[in-house]
């Protein structure tokens, strides 16, 4: 399907090497730039924008500018219409180099729209890990901890993360909201 800045992109986001995995389904405008979608994904994966970014399409990587991340273009000057996605296309967005927070991208759908609406997010599976725990292995161990309070970390790692943690939580009406509030 041919796509314009009209279309919406339904989008699966996967965190990659989550198990169980952890995912997300958004509708997206074709005239969201990478920036925006970055804000996006933020938002409905539940990271906090604490660190850097980076958008891997075709080869090409696309981040905002003030990163200085080598070899990339600006992210503010492409919208996803412009890069030319066609349904199952797939690409990378990758999150927070030290812990190495990589997610995988579909294009599931691109609707053709005469009013394309904000961003939405569709559906999901589980909680987003906590920022700064040490990538997916990282939170494989602190979801060890958390669940067993005989193990040596339990309680430093509820303490840190502020009580309880449940990996099963997904709260679609509170992305949304917060959705609606991107600007």
């Amino acid at each position: 399907m041919t796509s314009n800045d009209n279309s919406v992109y339904q989008i699966k986001i996967t965190l990659a090497e989550s198990n169980p995995p952890i995912w997300r389904q958004a509708q997206v405008p074709g005239r969201t730039s990478l920036y925006k979608l970055h804000r996006i994904f933020q938002l409905v994966m539940g990271w906090e924008d604490a660190h850097l970014h980076e958008f891997i399409i075709e080869g090409k990587k696309y981040s905002h500018p003030d990163a200085e991340l080598e070899d990339s273009l600006d992210e503010r000057k492409v919208s996803l219409a412009q890069i030319g996605f066609s349904e199952n296309s797939s690409f990378s967005y990758s999150y927070d180099f030290g812990d190495g927070w990589k997610h995988e991208l579909l294009i599931e759908k691109i609707i053709p729209s005469e009013d394309p609406a904000n961003p939405i997010c569709l559906a999901g599976q589980r909680a987003c890990p906590p920022e700064d725990c040490g990538g997916i292995w990282g939170y494989e161990e602190f979801l060890e901890a958390v669940k067993d309070p005989k193990h040596e970390r339990h309680e430093e790692f509820l303490n840190w993360i502020g009580g309880i943690f449940d990996p099963e939580s997904f709260d679609l009406n509170a992305i949304n909201k917060a959705l609606r509030k991107l600007k």
